[in-house]
């Protein structure tokens, strides 16, 4: 039988619902601000503190999943697994760093597609060659990109296969760490931009952002109008407002969390070491309670007992 729900009366699908939220904020007036996430815990606390959207990091992900690097040492699928138990406790838009999308044009089209089956609203890809070098790594580590044309060709070839409309695909610019200069990173944004992704990520090591102004310049001047997206853990005295004010339709703060977490874990852990009871550790962590409270647990009992009744 023929579906014979309108448009206006067909139920509008979850993942939609929070794809159409993103790509509304990319268009709006103010930025929006995603925080990045390592576990379902993390996205539920994102959501309760008011934030636009959550930012699956690549580096959280291989850091705190899997106790690696971020060396292209975690695949797809390993990348997929924590994305759907992140994407499944929040309401909120859900953007995965997908690093360079695990290989070649192949690699990044299964992954767009199967982002998109998993139901997030965006997955970022970078031009980084595999295997890839953290762009925060301060230590000597040879940088080498996909040529323009390539990147630009994979970039296009998963808009073609995504299945969802209204599916997100970031672009990722490293020229700027890699230290190709402001020429190159625009001509791989515009490049990027022209084979259809949603949205360009810039990125750079530069704290005076003289490095982000001068592409900024330049990229205002392409007439372009595709949304840029900022990281600014490498120039963190900035604001989302005033990122925004420069040109920016998205920023992301992307490993606070997890930096927060390691370090409170370590600070327990010292405390229990030198103390050797729980109680002197109580005053400075969470109470039972409060995480009882964060995963819905009386809830969830309520409506097993009315199971019973009924």
């Amino acid at each position: 039988m023929a579906n014979m729900l309108s448009d206006e009366t067909r139920p509008v699908n979850r993942a939609d619902e929070k794809r159409a939220r993103l790509r509304a904020g990319l268009s709006g007036t103010t930025p929006v601000v995603a925080v990045g996430a390592h576990d379902a815990m993390s996205a539920r606390l994102i959501e309760a503190y008011g934030f636009d959207a959550v930012w699956v990091s690549g580096f959280g992900v291989s850091a705190m999943a899997y106790g690696l690097p971020d060396l292209n040492l975690i695949t797809m699928s390993e990348t997929l697994d924590v994305t759907r138990r992140i994407e499944g406790v929040t309401d909120l838009p859900v953007v995965v760093d997908c690093d360079n999308g695990y290989g070649g044009l192949s690699n990044v089209v299964r992954t767009a597609v199967e982002f998109d089956r998993a139901g997030v609203a965006a997955v970022c890809i970078e031009d980084n060659l595999f295997p890839k070098r953290n762009s925060l790594y301060q230590g000597q580590a040879q940088r080498e990109l996909v040529k323009t044309a390539e990147q630009a060709r994979r970039l296009r070839a998963a808009k073609a296969a995504q299945e969802s409309e209204t599916f997100v695909l970031i672009a990722r610019v490293e020229a700027l760490i890699a230290g190709h200069g402001v020429e190159a990173a625009c001509e791989r944004a515009v490049a990027y931009a022209e084979a259809g992704a949603d949205a360009v990520l810039i990125h750079s090591k530069d704290k005076s952002l003289w490095e982000i102004e001068t592409f900024l310049e330049q990229w205002h001047r392409t007439g372009i109008d595709t949304p840029l997206v900022a990281v600014p853990t490498l120039f963190p005295d900035y604001t989302a407002a005033q990122l925004s004010a420069k040109g920016f339709a998205m920023v992301i703060l992307a490993n606070q969390p997890m930096r927060a977490s390691v370090q409170a874990m370590e600070e327990t852990l010292s405390i229990l070491r030198a103390e050797g009871k729980p109680a002197a550790a109580d005053p400075h962590i969470a109470k039972v309670d409060h995480i009882f409270d964060l995963v819905h647990t009386r809830e969830t009992i309520e409506a097993e007992e009315a199971d019973e009744i009924a």
